[in-house]
């Protein structure tokens, strides 16, 4: 896997998990804390966190992402 590749994993990574933190505050606004919205969404928010620490870690332990100096 192209080091390329791996940031457009990253960078989609990243935007799924804001779309998950603004769907969850819209979800807290319009609700107002009266269903399980909220609270899936900031699971699911913090299940990409995970896999995302995850895959960066992968990455520098298999020598797909060089250190930076």
């Amino acid at each position: 896997m192209s080091l390329i590749v791996y940031r457009i994993i990253v960078i989609a990574f990243l935007l799924i998990i804001l779309g998950s933190l603004a769907s969850a505050l819209i979800f807290l606004v319009k609700d107002k804390g009266q269903s399980e919205r909220t609270v899936k969404a900031l699971t699911i928010r913090i299940s990409l966190s995970l896999i995302l620490f995850l895959l960066l870690m992968a990455g520098f332990y298999f020598g797909i992402l060089p250190p930076r100096h």
